[in-house]
């Protein structure tokens, strides 16, 4: 293909992707307040009340909670398109394993999100908001507080695809348990700089919060780095000690 083919095969990809998150949007704004309400459950739960200090900014939340769940539902489509656009690129073990990679990295991204609003998230608010005792009343507003979920829960979906990052690796022997496990140290400062980074508070406890689910990941890839490898090595031997046909 020439560059402009493939600019119009990108081009196709990225209207497809934006056509899918549009129409799947709309899908959401059909059950916008179930929505709203499982988001805002960690402060309504804990019996505070989230207010709007400007005319437009209640409808401009709600738009923007129906694209975060029509970007999360479209998620498989988008993928599929990358897919697409990639595919021709790969050999056949390649375009096996970006498969994997598809359908794996869509379930562990959602799986991100939940962990980390389930997990995390309700728990570190409560703790943010405990600060203000018995003098300071928290006056939410509801932007805010949604751009604050949002901004929480992205890189943990994020965050969740390494694993199946470092599997595809591995199979394609471009990493090693050893080097990872060698590079602890390295690590464990990359991650809290990046969760400091990426956190939308500057206090020590949410970056925390994030950090912690960041090296536990990254743990549970050199294990997973490690079993893959393992695995090669017993197909390796088996193909060697398979006789060779006349």
């Amino acid at each position: 293909m020439t560059i402009i083919e493939h600019l119009e095969e990108l081009r196709r990809v990225l209207i497809v992707s934006a056509v899918a998150t549009g129409a799947l949007s709309l899908v959401a704004a059909v059950f916008y307040r179930q929505i709203l309400a499982l988001l805002l459950s960690p402060l309504t739960s804990a019996g505070y009340k989230v207010v709007f200090t400007a005319p437009t900014e209640a409808f401009m939340t709600i738009v923007k909670v129906c694209l975060f769940s029509g970007f999360l539902m479209a998620l498989p489509i988008i993928l599929w398109q990358i897919w697409s656009f990639l595919a021709p690129a790969l050999e056949e073990t390649e375009r096996r394993y970006f498969v994997l990679f598809v359908f794996g990295s869509f379930f562990l991204f959602v799986g991100g999100v939940l962990f980390g609003f389930f997990g995390v998230y309700r728990y570190g608010l409560a703790f943010l908001l405990r600060f203000g005792g018995d003098y300071l009343v928290p006056m939410l507003t509801i932007g805010k507080y949604i751009s604050f979920t949002i901004y929480f829960l992205v890189p943990f979906g994020i965050i969740f695809e390494l694993p199946l990052v470092s599997y595809l690796l591995a199979r394609l022997e471009l990493i090693s348990s050893k080097f990872l496990a060698s590079k602890r140290k390295y690590a464990f400062l990359v991650i809290v700089v990046l969760a400091a980074a990426i956190t939308p508070t500057p206090d020590a406890f949410t970056c925390l919060l994030m950090a912690g689910p960041m090296y536990l990941l990254y743990e549970i890839s050199v294990f997973i780095v490690r079993l893959t490898e393992k695995a090669m090595a017993r197909q390796k031997e088996k193909s060697e000690l398979r006789p060779e046909p006349h």
